[in-house]
């Protein structure tokens, strides 16, 4: 099979530098897509993934008590014709890393994970508003 390519000879070869200069390059990594959501409870955290299992999630709080995401997936594929001894490999790799910053509002030892169709559900509790201490008391007389 036989590869065409178009080719801009009408376009000077200047300007054609210019243009690839301006048009960023493209990057065939997707990575996944994340919601965030929060309500009077805490913070949500969505990383959709499909085809991820549990065991391609790793969730970690750093030492600076960031919330940390990885993901990693390879999956090979490999189909072998016996009449016509032909043999084909597909390569999956996926490997993606996200640090959330977390604020100062969130329980970090109540934080959990889990895995549902290939979605990472990350919760993540607010601590109870601490109540004011009380100023008013029964002062003893003397």
């Amino acid at each position: 099979m036989k590869t065409r390519t178009m080719n801009n000879e009408w376009l000077p070869a200047m300007f054609n530098d210019i243009f690839d200069a301006w048009i960023p390059a493209k990057n065939h990594s997707t990575s996944p897509a994340i919601n965030v959501m929060e309500n009077e409870k805490g913070y949500q955290v969505e990383l959709a993934a499909p085809g991820a299992k549990k065991e391609d999630f790793n969730v970690e709080l750093t030492d600076e008590g960031n919330l940390r995401i990885k993901l990693e997936t390879k999956q090979e594929n490999n189909e072998e014709n016996k009449d016509t001894r032909y043999l084909r490999r597909e390569f999956s790799y996926t490997k993606f890393e996200q640090t959330f910053e977390l604020p100062e509002d969130v329980e970090k030892e109540k934080i959990g994970a889990k895995v549902e169709n290939g979605v990472l559900y990350i919760d993540i509790p607010k601590k109870a508003p601490e109540e004011a201490p009380k100023v008013g008391r029964q002062v003893e007389i003397l």
